[in-house]
């Protein structure tokens, strides 16, 4: 069952990335160290249902989860939708999302995620790639390929560490 979680990303809570408590939605970690800091990479993605390039992108980032969720890396996707939990459910039904996603508001995670990168949010979608320590690596605003994600870990991956492309 595809999980849906309701949380408000507060500006207390740019750092740590995976240490913020948040109010669970529905079953599922009520914590971001619930998904980050578990021996894998995480690649967060943030989106939302009327994002085209979100959209156009979704199959990519559920194959890349489906294929390295078992072995070295997995995603969590966080809605921006807010308050529509309707339309973030239809996004994750329509494109069968198997990973978990939370859901914010846009202003919330934008704030969350200028704290924490030092970057402003420009928009969906937006990406956060944090290693098996739990420590952000990586972020980038607008589309990025599931191959560029791949040769990140690849690149930043201690050697000896099983690394799936």
């Amino acid at each position: 069952m595809r999980r849906l979680i309701f949380i408000t990303l507060l500006a207390s809570l740019w750092s740590p990335v995976v240490t913020a408590e948040l109010p669970a939605f529905k079953a599922g970690p009520a914590a971001l160290d619930g998904y980050a800091a578990q021996g894998k990479w995480l690649v967060v993605m943030l989106w939302a249902s009327d994002c085209v390039a979100c959209n156009r992108e979704a199959r990519q980032y559920i194959d890349f989860h489906e294929f390295h969720r078992d072995v070295d890396a997995s995603v969590l996707g966080i809605s921006l939708d807010g308050s529509d939990q309707l339309a973030a459910q239809k996004f994750i039904d329509r494109h069968e999302v198997s990973f978990p996603n939370l859901i914010s508001d846009y202003e919330s995670a934008g704030s969350w995620f200028e704290g924490l990168t030092g970057q402003q949010f420009r928009g969906t979608p937006g990406f956060l790639i944090i290693d098996p320590k739990g420590e952000l690596r990586a972020q980038q605003i607008g589309a990025v390929s599931v191959e560029l994600i791949e040769q990140f870990i690849k690149a930043n991956s201690p050697a000896g560490e099983t690394v799936v492309n």
